[in-house]
């Protein structure tokens, strides 16, 4: 979004008739504009502000406060007046999905945004720029699709890069002898960035499923400046389509979420039968050396040496020692075995 802490539009069949103007003034050019529709969007908006356009809305004060609040899980409900949603839209940045949470008040004849964190808002108000025709049978309901079409394709898009960049890091997870640990924290990375993307999609398709059946903008108060009631109907296919969007992205993680843990558990799998077969050579040379280690101590042997009492021989000695521990050293490091 930008950092512009407020933008409104007003909507007449589908065309922007009026751009930018105080929020105060959106009841008075609703009344003058019978036919038309408002849109107002708040970035992160203190209590006074949001409690000045919730009186003139009729805002209910339990929505007010979870738009207030930060965190709350993607969900719709119903209020006398109007209805209340919160979603996610979603961005991946360096394998991190970065959620920003969207709040909307929903009445007949506006769509009121609160956004918690910046974001890009022009993304939302092109894709309401881009079908003029639909949005002037739909009013509301044509404001409140293109705020959820937008929020699922981002979560979808995002849904798809993280599948992709599995498709990279496979091939270096299932690696004879076990991935590099630089592999392996980038699966981390993947299936904490899944599980994120996970809670903000996992409710969507309820979420979007509920908007069609709560028939926006034809409640109780419903008006005949409210637009045709079949206005709802011709959205509906539309609707359906986010709903499926929204199920398919969710099927999408779920399915990531579990070939990341099975490649994450065959490289843990793939480095335990290296470590059970580093151990039994190792123990194998053990119980080598300790044969004829433990005969020449029942013997007691110790039998004279090139050198044997003499200091050049006691300097080869210890220079043996030396080198061969150095070099047994350097191949165990180059073996990551320390």
């Amino acid at each position: 979004m930008s950092e512009t802490p407020f933008r409104t539009r007003l909507y007449a069949h589908g065309h922007v008739v009026a751009e930018d103007f105080p929020v105060a003034e959106t009841d008075e050019r609703l009344r003058a504009t019978p036919d038309a529709v408002a849109w107002i969007d708040l970035l992160n908006p203190d209590q006074a502000t949001l409690q000045s356009v919730a009186d003139a809305f009729h805002l209910h004060p339990l929505a007010v406060e979870d738009a207030l609040q930060q965190h709350e899980r993607p969900k719709l409900e119903r209020y006398d007046k109007h209805l209340f949603m919160n979603v996610y839209a979603v961005r991946l940045e360096d394998r991190t999905a970065h959620k920003v949470e969207i709040s909307a008040f929903v009445t007949e004849r506006a769509l009121i945004t609160v956004h918690k964190a910046p974001g890009d808002v022009d993304v939302l108000v092109r894709r309401w720029d881009a079908d003029i025709e639909l949005g002037a049978s739909g009013g509301v309901n044509f404001l409140v699709y293109g705020l959820l079409d937008t929020v699922v394709d981002s979560q979808q898009r995002v849904a798809r890069t993280l599948d992709e960049a599995m498709d990279q890091a496979e091939d270096a997870l299932l690696e004879e002898g076990g991935a590099p640990r630089s592999v392996r924290l980038y699966g981390f990375a993947l299936r904490k960035a899944l599980s994120a993307l996970r809670r903000a999609v996992a409710p969507m398709p309820d979420v979007v499923r509920r908007a069609v059946q709560a028939d926006i903008g034809h409640g109780a108060e419903e008006s005949a400046r409210a637009g045709d009631p079949a206005d709802g109907e011709r959205l509906r296919p539309y609707y359906r389509d986010v709903e499926d969007h929204a199920q398919q992205t969710f099927e999408l993680i779920e399915h990531s979420l579990t070939r990341i843990n099975e490649l994450l558990d065959a490289d843990l799998a793939e480095q335990s039968n290296v470590l059970n077969e580093v151990t039994r050579k190792l123990a194998a040379w053990a119980a080598i050396i300790a044969v004829p280690t433990a005969l020449t101590g029942y013997f007691g042997q110790n039998l004279p040496y090139p050198g044997y009492e003499q200091p050049w021989g006691f300097v080869i000695s210890t220079a043996l020692i030396v080198v061969s521990a150095a070099g047994l050293y350097v191949f165990l490091r180059k073996r990551g075995w320390l």
